[in-house]
């Protein structure tokens, strides 16, 4: 018996040692795992666990950047800020939304309007994102709001940046404006490489200059680290890189020129552009009517934007630079010149104008007969029977081989974005624009009404006054632009913005002069002779008339009996002083009739102050802006004075000066006193009506 014991507790005995080795084994690899743990996390992945206990303790929040200025070449502001208080809230640190805005609105003042624009910013917002309910502060609201504030969590008052545009419309369809960034667009940044410096940012350009140059305009975010309780608030910084404004961008506008232009049309509709020939700056780029920028600053309200929109006159629209229209008559000179080129016409080649033309049956009528004309009395007596069968003659395709590279039916190329390409037909264009197998053919009879500047022809006014640009500047072509130069934000250098050099277009010395003169005739003893008598400088151009709408070849056109908005176009293109020109232009008043009653006494009035610093007198002013002006009357006033009041920057080196000291025998030319009558339109007008055309450029037999 007591051996059966022993052998059992030997056996007990050897069981226990096993397990004693077991446990010890399992023991040594649970603190192997742990050790190993304690490895990976204190060595291996130090870094990481390291940042995210930092990060834990601090924060790094963006420093958005002021906004640069946009100035115009003489210093005049057009954009720039101002700093303000705005009460905003953050959603995920609210709990009941409408109740905080109530009990808010007992503090300080929060409208209808208010709540609109905050519903709507909730919608392209994140719920951790701070949204303004109330702008622009005043300091006893601030004062209210702060003995409050322990009242309202998430809710806080910050100091931001606005835009101010202090010319409110004045060239607000070149400046145009700032907006919160939208979800496509956010999503554009995301994938570029400026996203890192947009993090902080609720608006960027939407049109114009605010969005061609965005870039400039923005700067360079900043930052700050601060250190943090486990409740988020802030204690203490710890490190900051300031931000850095954006840089100013100073415009080749001069605010004069483009005011002078904006209260010359009145209430009228129309675009100008006016251009220094000789390097492609934009000098005035004027859509009328235009709209107060500042409206869009903090996001316009239903009830503007619905004025806006729907208005007749369509004032968002930038004419000048998307509104396209058949060019009319001014569109012969160039013509004229790409019938030399191509050799279907030469100087002195002579046709006879009896006032029509006949095509394949059809009479293509012309207003009254000029008897025997060439290139230079076709421009100077605006003859439509000379063009009828030069473009007949070239074709639709010729026409647009020669005519595309002056600049018609395709971008300039100027520095902003949505440029309208227009409209230069050809036999391909017309096979991509339509459906129909009947609509993709080209006619013969469309080409006759091409060479007048109607038909399909569509053209923006910058692409008119490119083209004018290039036949001042005697072949050499400019791309127009309107940025001159940008003023960085640390140094204050002004820095000139690189600009191609001119194209001499390889147009022949003699065809392009031939056009030259013709077109210079056209104020001496042409259509637009008594607008610019007694102008004390040179001057070239070209009057036109358009037809809005479509009438019978067979109706009389009465514009007394139309209504306002289907009446003629009035057009103009020109430059000067004649010999040496400092400026082009091309524009159109809407609806006004013949180009020498309503837009070449716009122009005469460009070119005075211009050259001469003269700003129409009151009386001329009011004529003007009634369309019952000609050349001007009474004493004009200078120019620079009137402009005095604008606020500006110095610019030293920047502009130049505008006055032309026209010399005649060794002695300077003051501009007299124009006449004490008023010029109304339609009488003595030499200028051809526009001719009516059907849908197919055909007239009506």
């Amino acid at each position: 018996m007591s051996g059966f014991e022993v052998r059992n507790s030997e056996a007990e005995l050897s069981k226990f040692r096993l397990r004693i080795w077991v446990v010890a084994i399992v023991v040594l690899l649970m603190f192997g795992v742990l050790v190993f743990r304690l490895f990976v996390l204190q060595v291996v992945r130090h870094d990481a666990f390291a940042e995210r206990a930092e990060s834990n303790r601090t924060a790094v929040v963006p420093i958005v950047p002021n906004r640069g200025q946009i100035l115009d070449r003489n210093g005049i502001v057009l954009a720039t800020n101002y700093s303000a208080y705005t009460l905003e809230l953050t959603r995920s640190k609210v709990k009941n939304l409408e109740e905080t805005i109530n009990e808010l609105s007992q503090l300080v003042d929060i409208t209808p309007r208010d709540r609109r624009k905050f519903r709507r910013l909730m919608e392209d917002s994140k719920r951790f994102e701070s949204i303004p309910i109330r702008t622009r502060l005043t300091d006893e609201e601030v004062a209210r709001f702060a003995a409050q504030r322990w009242r309202f969590p998430g809710v806080d008052i910050k100091a931001r940046f606005f835009r101010n545009y202090p010319l409110q419309d004045v060239a607000g369809h070149v400046v145009g404006y700032i907006g919160r960034i939208n979800q496509r667009e956010q999503e554009a940044l995301e994938d570029s490489e400026d996203y890192a410096n947009y993090r902080g940012t609720e608006v960027i350009g939407k049109l114009g200059i605010e969005q061609s140059y965005e870039r400039q305009l923005h700067g360079t975010t900043g930052w700050e680290q601060l250190e943090t309780t486990a409740g988020g608030f802030a204690v203490r910084r710890l490190n900051s890189r300031p931000a850095t404004p954006g840089d100013t961008v100073v415009l080749s506008l001069d605010v004069g020129l483009q005011k002078l232009v904006e209260d010359l049309y009145g209430e009228r509709r129309g675009a100008l552009v006016a251009m220094d020939p000789r390097n492609g700056e934009v000098l005035a780029m004027v859509s009328k009517p235009g709209y107060d920028l500042n409206l869009f600053v903090d996001g316009i309200d239903q009830e503007n934007w619905d004025l806006l929109n729907n208005s007749l006159d369509r004032p968002l629209l930038n004419r000048a630079l998307r509104g396209t229209y058949p060019p009319g008559s001014i569109y012969k000179p160039f013509m004229g010149l790409a019938g030399l080129e191509s050799g279907k016409r030469k100087i002195e080649t002579t046709i006879q104008d009896n006032g029509s033309w006949t095509f394949a049956g059809h009479v293509f009528r012309s207003g009254h007969p000029n008897g025997p004309t060439n290139l230079r009395r076709s421009i100077v007596k605006s003859s439509n029977v000379y063009y009828y069968m030069l473009a007949n003659d070239m074709g639709v395709d010729l026409i647009h081989e020669y005519l595309s590279p002056m600049g018609f039916g395709r971008q300039t190329g100027i520095d902003l974005i949505g440029e309208s390409k227009g409209v230069l037909p050809s036999t391909e264009w017309k096979r991509n624009a339509y459906k129909r197998p009947e609509q993709k053919k080209w006619y013969a009879g469309e080409t006759i009404s091409l060479g007048i500047g109607q038909g399909y022809n569509h053209f923006t006014m910058l692409q008119m006054a490119y083209a004018t640009s290039m036949l001042a500047n005697h072949g050499v072509q400019h791309r127009p632009h309107l940025g001159k130069g940008t003023i960085d934000s640390v140094s204050r250098q002004f820095k000139p913005l690189y600009r191609d050099p001119g194209k001499d277009m390889g147009y022949k010395k003699e065809h392009v002069e031939a056009v030259r003169s013709a077109v210079q005739a056209v104020t001496v003893e042409g259509t637009a002779r008594r607008v610019f008598a007694n102008a004390p400088y040179t001057s070239a151009g070209k009057t036109g008339t358009a037809q809005a709408v479509t009438i019978g070849q067979k109706d009389k056109y009465n514009a007394a009996k139309l209504a306002e908005h289907q009446r003629d176009h009035s057009l103009y293109m020109a430059y000067a002083p004649a010999e040496n020109p400092k400026i082009a232009l091309a524009l159109i008043v809407e609806n006004a009739g013949f180009g020498a009653a309503a837009a070449a006494p716009i122009a005469r009035r460009v070119f005075d102050y211009w050259l001469l610093d003269h700003y129409p007198s009151v009386e001329d002013m009011a004529a003007m802006r009634k369309g019952q002006a000609g050349r001007p009357i009474g004493t004009p006033r200078k120019g620079s004075e009137v402009m005095a009041h604008f606020e500006r920057m110095v610019l030293p080196g920047v502009g130049e000066p505008r006055v032309l000291e026209a010399v005649a025998d060794g002695n300077a030319v003051v501009a007299p006193a124009a006449g004490t009558a008023v010029e109304l339109p339609g009488l003595e007008i030499d200028e051809e009506p526009a001719p009516r055309f059907d849908l197919m450029g055909l007239p009506e037999d």
